[in-house]
């Protein structure tokens, strides 16, 4: 049975905004290996099209490497993207849901492979609900928003989480690897 590792950027008051992080090359390089050990990446509508920079990016390269790397891998990675408005994407990589979002995730959970990402906010507060999350990577980043979306907003139930490990990045941002100690 495949993992499904929730991976996201928040701040210190764990606002969910990529405009209150600075990205470096560092950053970049980590998410493009999360990337890469995985087969396919879970989006909602809005964090699918804030990623489509990157498929713009693949086809025009800025010429800062970290960037065109990273653009480079989200591009190819297979996306599924779960949508009510949404009637098409244009991504090659990319597909609408075909099913919900419980009944997707358990069917990509039974296939063989390499990791299922989730990088959406929303759908990772839905996945939280569900207890389908495997891993947690939670990059927490030195700057405090003072507003915006809390990745743990409306959350129903407790949850408890033992610490598998951490990466400290040179910005100051620090990952933190978590799963969920009840199943």
């Amino acid at each position: 049975m495949r993992k499904l590792i929730a991976g996201i950027n928040m701040t210190l008051d764990g606002v969910c905004d990529h405009t209150a992080v600075d990205a470096d090359g560092e950053l970049h390089q980590h998410y493009a290996d999360l990337l890469k050990n995985a087969d396919v990446v879970l989006y909602g509508r809005i964090t699918y099209q804030l990623m489509e920079f990157w498929r713009t990016l693949a086809e025009h390269p800025s010429g800062e490497k970290s960037m065109d790397d990273f653009a480079i891998v989200m591009d190819n990675i297979p996306k599924v993207v779960f949508s009510r408005t949404l009637k098409k994407v244009d991504w090659k990589s990319a597909k609408l849901a075909n099913q919900d979002l419980e009944e997707t995730v358990l069917a990509l959970k039974k296939q063989s492979g390499k990791p299922i990402l989730v990088g959406c906010r929303s759908l990772i507060i839905q996945l939280i609900e569900l207890d389908l999350i495997d891993e947690f990577q939670l990059c927490i980043h030195p700057v405090v928003a003072g507003s915006g979306l809390s990745l743990f907003e409306n959350i129903s139930r407790r949850a408890i989480f033992k610490l598998i490990k951490t990466k400290t990045l040179s910005s100051g941002a620090i990952i933190i690897y978590y799963k969920p100690t009840i199943k």
